[in-house]
């Protein structure tokens, strides 16, 4: 077995590399397929097939570690202790087969209307403000309130309370960066503790007032006395905060940097915008090429349970390992002209959703939404364009924008 070769191959906060790290990783995977990262403080996967091995392995799994110190963190760690993507089997297998259980009795399709009518107004409101010879920014008026709006949706969250789901959300994942300064670090638990609270009242509320939504089904499934779990398998309350939590983050922060860094690439190969707009048809294999492109997710940890080898190096049992999905996604040994975009592209076996048993349970909604955008976008503003530079977020982990002025 081969050791990796121990560098510090990129700085996850260096504005250039955020920018644009695709080149940093092209030049990575031709040395090695997998580099320890002194940074980091473990290796990370760079080719496609090391990084498919992080993600399906069952001996390099998801081990949940305490934000510290823990007493500042209770809400923030409430939440993963309780999340299906911080667990492995046995209680991962119980809570994703409950949750996947709900979905399957017809949300995501009981939506799916619901999401083209949303998506269509909002970029009415694009039109609208472009028809007044104004720029409009696709972040805070698409690609953010799409995602929240169909989660809301999903769990039965009332409309006069959505406005708050979106800082919410948006200050937990902080927390996934590294080098995050203390007061952001404050900043994400007071708005876990803030949600946690928020949702054991709206759990409260639809014990006594039951809807056609995600909350009331899985309500069905905690036992009583509450917070027990029986030989059946069901969940706690905690773990019902937890996955409503989780459904949230995971689902806005996904759709709305695939359509932020989708769209600003569309925007950026005018071919592959026109065509996309003059066929509607490709829209499909175009949602899936642009989650490879630019992954809105690029590092997802793992931890050996055991000793483990990954192309051929060693990783000793209690040491993380991360794949890159971003370089993943660029692999030329899996994509041909990785670097292009081809909105036809077929196959195209991404890892943006994951892969194995943590493969996101909410990929099909997130389809639907950047589906129902697309075609809004391209319907109704057909000769869109760039109004200006867009604005990168600060963050590696989660890669996205925080803002894209366009016109048309």
């Amino acid at each position: 077995m081969l050791n990796s070769t121990r560098v510090a191959p990129f700085d996850p906060t260096d504005p250039v590399f955020i920018q644009n790290p695709y080149p940093v990783f092209d030049a990575l995977r031709a040395r090695a397929e997998v580099h320890h990262h002194d940074g980091l403080g473990f290796p990370v996967a760079v080719s496609y097939q090391a990084c498919s091995a992080v993600l399906r392995s069952p001996q390099l799994q998801r081990v949940w570690q305490d934000a510290t110190p823990a007493e500042q963190f209770p809400a923030f760690n409430l939440l993963h202790r309780n999340s299906m993507l911080e667990n492995e089997p046995p209680r991962h297998t119980r809570l994703r087969r409950l949750v996947a259980g709900a979905f399957n009795r017809g949300h995501t399709e009981r939506l799916r209307p619901t999401v083209q009518a949303v998506a269509d107004r909002l970029v009415d409101a694009m039109v609208a403000r472009i028809r007044d010879g104004e720029t409009a920014d696709l972040l805070t008026m698409l690609a953010g309130p799409l995602p929240i709006e169909v989660i809301a949706e999903l769990l039965g969250i009332p409309t006069a309370d959505r406005p708050q789901l979106q800082p919410w959300s948006n200050a937990i994942v902080k927390m996934y960066e590294y080098d995050l300064p203390q007061p952001q670090r404050l900043a994400a638990e007071l708005a876990a503790a803030e949600f946690v609270e928020y949702l054991r009242a709206l759990i409260v509320h639809r014990t006594k007032w039951p809807g056609d939504d995600l909350i009331t089904d899985l309500l069905a499934t905690i036992p009583a006395p509450r917070g027990e779990l029986n030989d059946d398998g069901q969940l706690t309350p905690d773990e019902l905060v937890g996955t409503s939590a989780l459904l949230l983050m995971a689902g806005h922060e996904a759709t709305v940097n695939v359509l932020g860094n989708g769209v600003l690439a569309l925007l950026r190969n005018r071919d592959q915008w026109r065509r996309l707009r003059d066929d509607p048809s490709v829209v499909d294999s175009c949602v899936e090429e642009l989650i490879r492109y630019d992954s809105p997710l690029q590092l997802f940890e793992r931890t050996a349970v055991v000793d483990f080898e990954v192309a051929g190096v060693e990783i000793p049992a209690g040491q993380k390992v991360a794949a890159l999905l971003g370089a993943a996604a660029r692999d030329p040994a899996v994509f041909k002209d990785p670097d292009t975009l081809d909105i036809g592209r077929q196959p195209n076996p991404h890892l943006g959703f994951g892969a194995g048993i943590h493969y996101c349970l909410g990929a099909p909604l997130a389809r639907v939404e950047v589906r129902a955008a697309l075609l809004a976008l391209t319907s109704r503003l057909p000769r869109l364009r760039l109004a200006g530079e867009p604005t990168r977020r600060a963050e590696f982990v989660i890669r996205g924008l925080t803002a894209l002025p366009v016109t048309a």
